[in-house]
């Protein structure tokens, strides 16, 4: 990520640098102050590297909607970096305050999971992709909710993060992100979708503040994108994590592939 960053968007990372006292991607493992930041200008720095390819629709999960709503044209690169960073300051200290963690539940039921998430009263954060879901709360309950999970048969790992996410325990990060959104400068996006309500964008600030404590249904946004035309899903990010989840989610009878650097498109 920060080969390609460094050498697309050397201004990002200049910026994310000044504003944070140290390379984001030096700094990734330190918290979520450093690795969100670094995450926006590597999304961003792969969809330049693969030629800024123009779609109908776009869409992106949990901080990927920042980097999203870029290529969308709804947002300066800029600004969405500003965001990123106090997004994850905000998210940090609200982790500080009210500890949590997250538990990703992989192959067990859909019904499995969802009971485990009401018996140890966690948030369903991320419903990624059949047999693919993410609980998110109280650090001593996601513990007792991973051994619950493992009983049941799924696969069950703690993911390395120290907050949980996407769930009610983010709730001291709301002022502060309503307040730099208030100040962001926004232009339409039809054809950005929001991965929190599964639809296009309503109210763009509206709907990444909610971000912060609702959880994201990725499942859904697929869908959802599927039916308003969508026939191949590009991942444009590092990594191909996303493609793996479209191809659970919808099958091989929809393209899904991650866009090689240099690849140019226009039909998505």
């Amino acid at each position: 990520m920060a080969a390609v960053a460094a050498a697309q968007l050397p201004e990002l990372v200049a910026q994310a640098t000044d504003e944070l006292g140290d390379d984001p991607f030096e700094g990734i493992a330190a918290g979520t102050h450093f690795a969100q930041p670094a995450l926006f200008i590597a999304g961003l720095a792969h969809w330049k590297a693969a030629g800024e390819p123009a779609a109908a629709f776009y869409a992106g999960h949990s901080l990927g909607e920042l980097p999203a709503l870029v290529a969308a044209g709804a947002l300066a690169a800029d600004a969405g970096l500003r965001l990123a960073v106090v997004r994850g300051r905000l998210m940090e200290e609200a982790s500080a305050v009210r500890p949590g963690g997250m538990v990703a539940a992989l192959g067990g039921s859909d019904e499995v999971v969802r009971r485990v998430a009401a018996e140890f009263d966690l948030t369903l954060a991320n419903d990624n992709a059949p047999g693919q879901m993410v609980l998110s709360g109280d650090a001593e309950k996601v513990v007792e909710a991973r051994k619950a999970l493992r009983a049941e048969g799924a696969k069950a790992i703690r993911l390395p993060v120290a907050g949980a996410f996407h769930s009610p325990l983010m709730e001291p990060a709301v002022p502060g992100y309503r307040e730099i959104l208030a100040a962001t400068e926004l232009a339409p996006a039809p054809g950005a979708f929001s991965c929190i309500t599964a639809a296009p964008f309503d109210d763009v600030r509206a709907d990444l503040l909610s971000a912060l404590t609702e959880p994201v249904r990725w499942r859904d946004t697929l869908a959802a994108m599927r039916a308003a035309g969508a026939g191949a899903f590009l991942e444009t990010g590092p990594g191909d994590i996303l493609t793996g989840l479209s191809r659970r989610t919808l099958g091989e009878a929809v393209e899904s592939r991650t866009l090689d650097e240099g690849e140019e498109t226009a039909d998505a």
